[in-house]
């Protein structure tokens, strides 16, 4: 029996314990807390994962999940969202570049600084803030910078690290900052590659947030970060699981760093250590802290 016939005699759609229990599964696999209105969303996504596994239950599914570690990779990329672009909230960039760059420079003369996209997903914001640091490299030297990216999607953390891009978000980048493009991206058949000045200082590592940063397996677990970009991430979990985000990025901010919201989320309700410094960002004003 094909597989698309087979989900539409009697497999169609989640039953309520099948929902439940599927909306339990994210919960335990990302801590986002979704609500039974993305039946039809999950649905769609994982019925293109079960003709590829030729399966023809969701049951079966689920099982597979529960059974297979291997699998829950493939999961978590079927239920997380990756909207991104680049030079995404223009006012963000603004600040960035004409504020946080020069007085972090003024401050910090000889050091390197250090940045965190905590939800990097393919790389674009990323990449927009190598950019702009690397315009700050070359007219105000000896400054220098690393970027981290991580994100809990397997298959876009893999595209950030290629730094490859094509389509749409290519196309927004050429549109609105041609000069950048030109200067950051050359050509590669239909796509755009960063140049390797931006590669070689940025990082890609796949990590879920709930969990803090010292659970990487790797020498970044030990750095510490001058501004971090935590943006329109708070959205999709609950008050609990969101101030153990919070606290775990904390915990890896240095003292005075920065933390960026998206324009949707706040830290009003949280106890974080952070100090509303303006629309979308929060200081540190906590002592140092153990990653």
């Amino acid at each position: 029996m094909e597989i698309d016939t087979a989900l539409a005699q009697g497999d169609g759609d989640l039953s309520g314990p099948e929902l439940r229990k599927l909306l339990a599964m994210v919960r335990e696999h990302t801590g986002i807390a979704m609500s039974e209105r993305k039946r039809s969303l999950l649905q769609g996504r994982l019925r293109r994962r079960m003709r590829a596994l030729s399966l023809t239950s969701y049951a079966d599914y689920l099982c597979r999940v529960e059974s297979q570690p291997a699998e829950v990779t493939h999961f978590i990329d079927l239920v997380t969202t990756n909207e991104t672009s680049f030079f995404r909230t223009p006012r963000v960039w603004a600040y960035f570049a004409e504020h946080f760059l020069p007085e972090w420079q003024r401050a910090h003369p000889r050091e390197t600084l250090e940045v965190w996209s905590a939800a990097s997903s393919s790389g674009e914001e990323a990449y927009s803030i190598a950019m702009l640091a690397d315009a700050m490299r070359l007219s105000q030297p000896p400054f220098d910078y690393r970027v981290f990216g991580t994100d809990i999607c397997s298959s876009v953390v893999e595209t950030a690290r290629m730094g490859r891009y094509e389509g749409r978000s290519m196309d927004s980048l050429r549109t609105s900052r041609p000069d950048v493009a030109a200067r950051y991206f050359s050509a590669e058949g239909e796509a755009w590659r960063a140049a390797p000045e931006l590669r070689a200082r940025v990082q890609f590592e796949r990590h879920n947030l709930m969990r803090p940063l010292s659970s990487l397996r790797l020498a970044s677990r030990a750095r510490r970060f001058d501004i971090v970009f935590l943006r329109n991430v708070l959205i999709y979990f609950d008050g609990p699981s969101q101030q153990q985000i919070v606290s775990n990025i904390c915990a890896a901010m240095k003292p005075g760093a920065l933390l960026v919201l998206g324009e949707s989320e706040s830290l009003q309700r949280f106890d974080t250590g952070l100090r509303f410094e303006q629309p979308l960002f929060y200081r540190k004003v906590t002592g140092d802290a153990h990653v």
